[in-house]
């Protein structure tokens, strides 16, 4: 255990003897906790090894099986982390110097930068003598800003004509809710938040309010369901695009569903078709398209790949068993 080594200097001894029983017991203090840091990293990289694999894995067959096991993980490293640096900065107060600097990624070009000028005093403060410039150093700080709202307002002033008066208005910006109120940056926001984030509606609903904007849970479900039908010809145009690929990656995973009525939930498939040629020099960008059944049933994959002609590459499940005897001649492979 890591113990606090700050000293009150107005606790100290005035004899020597005394000072220096002290001195070799911080030592020793000191000499123990390293050594425990040492361990505890050890012990870090350990699991982050011990996570890597776990995700190698999670590709694999049993992948739903891994989840829970890698989520504890991350959160047994977290825990380790954030306790190491609390045990490093207080041994920081005690001695300085010691330990070695941390490696330090340059931070991204791309952010925007402010740059917040230090003058010093104008003259010297020793003597009062005049000051000249010798250069300066810079230290920059990650700072992040928090997402914020604003109402955007859409101005078109009436104009008639003198002669006629017929009346002459630019034409509303299309938007992507008629009649809505939300801008394209908010929905893309509730979009990834919800299906990237994993945060529920009800959550943002909370997050929003914070921020003294009523955003109702039932508003924010009337969006993403429009917002469905408006990508909706996006979806089938990137499912057309992955479907004309010479070689696809398949396969499923089971999903816990909500059944409405009976308080528990019901177990539904996720289908994943990939394409990615990365590892073969491939000029096309990779992709995967998803499709929801309620089952498992061998129809599913027959109706995902009715399009599909070329060399698909899955693993020993029996319902793709019609697709490779039967399917297209153009050579679909179990692999």
């Amino acid at each position: 255990m890591l113990v606090d080594m700050q000293i009150d200097s107005s606790a100290l001894p005035d004899d020597i003897e005394a000072l220096k029983a002290l001195v070799c017991e911080q030592a020793s203090t000191i000499a123990a906790q390293d050594a425990e840091l040492r361990t505890r990293d050890l012990r870090i990289e350990q699991l982050k090894a011990q996570l890597d694999r776990l995700k190698r894995l999670q590709f694999g067959r049993s992948s739903e099986k891994l989840s829970g096991e890698i989520a504890q993980l991350e959160l047994l490293i977290d825990d380790l982390e954030e306790s190491d640096a609390a045990a490093r900065a207080v041994r920081a107060l005690v001695s300085p110097q010691s330990g070695q600097k941390p490696v330090r990624k340059p931070l991204p070009d791309h952010l925007p930068r402010e740059t917040i000028t230090h003058n010093a005093a104008c003259i010297c403060v020793k003597c009062g003598g005049a000051l000249r410039r010798l250069g300066e150093d810079v230290t920059e700080l990650l700072e992040y800003v928090p997402a914020s709202f604003k109402v955007v307002r859409h101005v078109r002033p009436k104009f008639s004509c003198r002669r006629c008066e017929a009346i002459t208005q630019a034409a509303l910006p299309s938007l992507p809710i008629e009649r809505g109120r939300p801008g394209p940056g908010l929905l893309a926001h509730v979009l990834v938040s919800k299906y990237a984030d994993h945060l529920p509606l009800y959550r943002q609903s909370e997050i929003y309010a914070r921020q003294d904007v009523a955003l109702e849970r039932s508003t924010l479900a009337d969006w993403v369901g429009r917002s469905a039908t408006l990508l909706a010809p996006l979806v089938e145009a990137l499912r057309k695009d992955v479907m004309a690929s010479d070689v696809l990656h398949g396969d499923n995973t089971p999903v816990p569903v909500l059944a409405p009525g009976t308080g528990k939930t019901k177990t539904g498939r996720l289908w994943t078709y990939v394409r990615d040629e990365r590892p073969h020099d491939g000029r096309r960008p990779p992709a995967a398209i998803y499709f929801y059944s309620i089952d498992r049933k061998a129809i599913r994959p027959q109706q995902h790949l009715r399009d599909f002609r070329g060399v698909l590459h899955a693993d020993g499940y029996a319902g793709f068993n019609d697709i490779f005897e039967k399917g297209p001649a153009s050579s679909m492979t179990n692999t």
